[in-house]
């Protein structure tokens, strides 16, 4: 078990960001979410906390209380250092008497890095971040809400990071705003087993402003290839099209014998949907203030 030390601070506002900064600033994340946590429960308050750890990210460097303590290397001992401060939340939401009301969510932003020294691992697939290999797009997610969320239950439904925003919203009982275009889809349904399927069928990712491709389905149209940060991006003349059941590597630019042609008209329908949506309503620009509002 992790100590969430309180009135201590080891990181201060007024520090450079050295390494040794780097090393010890989860430890004042964590102390900084158990103390809203704690006042907002003495409060009887509803809280909302994003304990954005800063780990597996490079440089991936555990605390001195990990180090070694894996004898796998840095790596390991990072993810140990990532597993039990996020159990130490967990923990603290058992002893306030809070685990049955609180929804959790653990997940990941984006695929491993591809730097030799802290390079991590998408598993099955092949890939890492700022890419658009699978092992970049699909990353690992996982839901607890006693009572409401199925214990036990395994999903391969597509879930975006947008549709977090509007599930979280309904899980509090609110409406989603309705001043703008909103990209998330409500899966609160899906999560609490009330539907069998997730509301989304596909999506269209990204690179910068460039669009790399769209999945649906088990299905991906890759318009740019790209599986590794190193690796130089190249705009296909002739898109690609895997099926990621038979070809989960991304190794053929089709899945022969069978060319699934017919799923084009699925891709069609995400790219003309995201067109309409852009038409109605321009992408919010970079540098935006968060008091921005679009224009219709």
């Amino acid at each position: 078990m992790v100590e969430i030390r309180r009135g201590e601070t080891d990181v201060t506002e007024g520090d450079q960001l050295t390494l040794e900064v780097r090393r010890d600033c989860d430890r004042e994340y964590l102390r900084r979410a158990a103390d809203h946590i704690r006042r907002s429960a003495a409060a009887q308050t509803p809280f909302f906390v994003y304990f954005n750890h800063s780990l597996m990210h490079m440089p991936v460097i555990p605390r001195q209380e990990f180090k070694g303590c894996t004898r796998q290397g840095d790596w390991a001992d990072s993810l140990l250092e990532l597993d039990a401060d996020f159990g130490a939340l967990l923990d603290l939401l058992e002893e306030l008497s809070l685990t049955d009301d609180t929804l959790v969510v653990f997940a990941g932003d984006n695929g491993p890095e591809e730097v030799l020294l802290w390079r991590g691992s998408p598993g099955y697939w092949q890939g890492s971040y700022f890419a658009g290999g699978e092992g970049n797009l699909r990353t690992p997610c996982i839901a607890r809400w006693p009572g409401r969320i199925p214990e036990g239950g395994v999903s391969d439904e597509i879930m975006h990071v947008t549709d977090w925003f509007t599930t979280l919203l309904r899980a509090a009982g609110l409406e989603p705003p309705d001043d703008r275009v909103i990209d998330g889809l409500n899966q609160l349904d899906w999560l609490t087993g009330k539907n069998p399927a997730s509301a989304r069928e596909g999506y269209i990712y990204w690179m910068g402003q460039e669009i790399y491709g769209a999945k649906w389905r088990n299905f991906k149209l890759i318009m740019v290839a790209q599986k590794y940060l190193t690796d130089a991006p190249t705009k296909l003349a002739t898109p690609h099209l895997i099926n990621l059941t038979v070809d989960p590597q991304e190794r053929e630019p089709n899945s022969l014998p069978y060319l699934h042609t017919w799923t084009v008209g699925h891709f069609n329908r995400l790219l003309a949907d995201h067109a309409a949506s852009v038409a109605r309503e321009p992408l919010i620009p970079a540098g935006a203030p968060l008091d921005h509002v679009p224009k219709r």
